[in-house]
């Protein structure tokens, strides 16, 4: 059935009124998501002069993301459109249609300065639907063109599809790339990040792009307390991460924003109940994991990385805020309120 015929009659009240709103659209390629176009007067975003990010400017051609991880970071800023940071983050996506032509056309501006310009900050843009709208090539030019550095974090393997482009974008400007990959159970990727390639893909994804010599780091991101941080796991994600040829790794532990947290917390509650208490104790003080933890996290990581060739420039194990990777642990020590949820015994003397 072709996509020019899923027009959708109803359109939600709250995007009637959007900027630009032009129509809704579903297909049965993406059962359960409607994807809202619009066209976008600006694409450019400034980050706050407050931000620690290493960029000043972003463009997310789509705002929601059918990825549907329960963690997504992103999930709050739904909201702005009165719309839900839940169900409706995951199924309720707005498309910004030209999204090439007008960063074309501020990016050729006299007051352009060629800042760097980072994408997949705020939703992936490659997630499932980029097959269909093939936002990103025109992007990627754009930039490319106007001699903008730029980067890209994804989880999505659709990707691949540009690596020529990226290629030859890499000859005109800085590129850098990212590949999100935070487990390998293929029943928890499913549970957590239902919308997303498997991870055996993203591993493929990063390989392709070694091979076509152009270097993509890894985000091992979120880790789970109790569910993704044991060492065996973090070893074997490693060195399969490493096979694969990735320039580099960073590890960040879950963080829980508003928005973010309530949905987790309630898809936590219905899958692993037991942790429940746990994570409140770790994540009681505001949307990142207690410092304590980051530490410790920290610290089992560091070899991790060195056994794999993976530390000094290529590696980097932050604890989830940056300046943190300081603090450790007194060894054997049990903060206050630890979790007394069963945990095998070299987390229990930690946590």
């Amino acid at each position: 059935m072709r996509w020019e015929a899923q027009r959708v009659d109803a359109e939600q009240p709250a995007l009637l009124s959007l900027s630009g709103f032009i129509r809704s659209v579903r297909t049965p390629e993406f059962e359960g998501v409607t994807f809202h176009e619009v066209r976008a007067k600006s694409v450019l975003n400034r980050v706050p002069a407050a931000s620690s990010m290493p960029f000043a400017w972003t463009v997310n051609p789509y705002r929601g993301c059918a990825h549907a991880c329960t963690y997504c970071f992103a999930r709050n800023s739904h909201t702005y459109l009165d719309l839900d940071a839940g169900r409706d983050f995951d199924s309720q996506v707005i498309v910004k249609v030209n999204a090439a032509e007008v960063l074309a056309k501020q990016v050729r501006g006299p007051r352009w300065r060629r800042e760097h310009v980072a994408m997949g900050t705020n939703t992936d843009p490659y997630q499932r639907a980029e097959g269909r709208y093939e936002l990103m090539p025109g992007i990627i030019r754009a930039l490319a063109d106007s001699g903008t550095p730029l980067s890209i974090l994804t989880k999505g393997t659709v990707l691949a599809r540009d690596i020529p482009l990226l290629t030859a974008a890499a000859k005109q400007v800085p590129v850098g790339l990212g590949v999100s990959l935070a487990l390998l159970d293929r029943d928890l990727q499913r549970s957590l990040e239902p919308g997303t390639p498997s991870p055996q893909a993203r591993l493929d994804l990063v390989r392709r792009l070694a091979d076509a010599g152009l270097s993509c780091g890894v985000f091992i991101a979120p880790v789970l307390p109790w569910l993704t941080d044991a060492s065996e796991h973090l070893d074997e994600l490693l060195r399969q991460i490493a096979a694969a040829g990735a320039s580099g790794v960073t590890v960040l532990a879950l963080h829980l924003r508003p928005g973010t947290r309530e949905w987790f917390m309630r898809w936590l509650a219905s899958e692993h109940p037991g942790r429940v208490a746990g994570y409140r104790r770790i994540y009681g003080r505001g949307s990142y994991a207690d410092k304590r933890y980051r530490a410790w996290l920290a610290a089992r990581v560091g070899p991790l990385l060195r056994r794999h060739g993976l530390d000094g420039p290529r590696g980097r194990a932050v604890a989830g805020v940056p300046g943190d990777e300081e603090a450790v642990w007194p060894e054997g020590s049990l903060p206050e309120g630890a979790p007394v949820a069963p945990v095998n015994q070299e987390q229990l003397t930690l946590l």
